[in-house]
């Protein structure tokens, strides 16, 4: 007998028609990419750095979404800044994309990426596996940032600029986005019952 994949929390809520579901999986990546764009606007006062919710936002999205919707929403995104839409914590554009800023943002997908493929697995219900898998994609998002830091101003830039001001801030929005999924879960089942 075979064992059914795990499904992401969005994909175990969508409706059970194929057009009312891609439907409502169209409207997830919009309004995914949205929330991305407004969490990157707000600036959590931090020292050294301000910190924005960003990558609170995507590990919470892809962790919900599963992996295909959440590399969906993180290509709008980036779409919609390449576009010069202002999306983007400072702006838009192709010139943003190449900027400072541009690893960070090639992280974001890789680790929406990663978050995903672990909610289609099944680890999205376990807070602590979450968490473990949130940290690798923090990681992959500082290790990508600071390369393209050290290509653009020097690798002795890269840790002072790249990794250190965001190592306390990553884990614990690595450690909220870990808890937010796994009680959807919870709360999903109590109304199942």
């Amino acid at each position: 007998m075979a064992i059914a994949p795990a499904r992401s929390f969005v994909q175990s809520i969508a409706p059970e028609g194929a057009a009312a579901r891609y439907a409502s999986y169209g409207a997830l990546v919009l309004s995914g990419s949205l929330l991305i764009a407004v969490a990157g606007k707000i600036t959590v006062p931090f020292w050294p750095v301000p910190a924005t919710l960003q990558t609170l936002a995507i590990f919470i999205i892809a962790a919900a979404f599963g992996r295909k919707l959440a590399l969906a929403t993180l290509a709008a995104y980036m779409f919609e800044g390449a576009l010069g839409l202002p999306v983007f914590t400072n702006g838009g554009g192709l010139a943003y994309l190449a900027g400072p800023t541009g690893g960070y943002l090639a992280g974001f997908v890789v680790a929406a990426g990663l978050t995903g493929w672990a909610a289609d697995h099944g680890l999205d219900r376990n807070a602590l596996k979450l968490f473990a898998v949130n940290l690798a994609g923090a990681a992959i998002i500082l290790v990508l940032g600071a390369a393209w830091i050290a290509l653009a101003f020097g690798p002795e830039k890269a840790l002072a600029w790249g990794v250190g001001p965001f190592i306390i801030t990553d884990v614990i929005k690595a450690a909220l986005a870990a808890a937010v999924v796994p009680a959807g879960w919870q709360i999903a089942s109590m109304f199942r019952r």
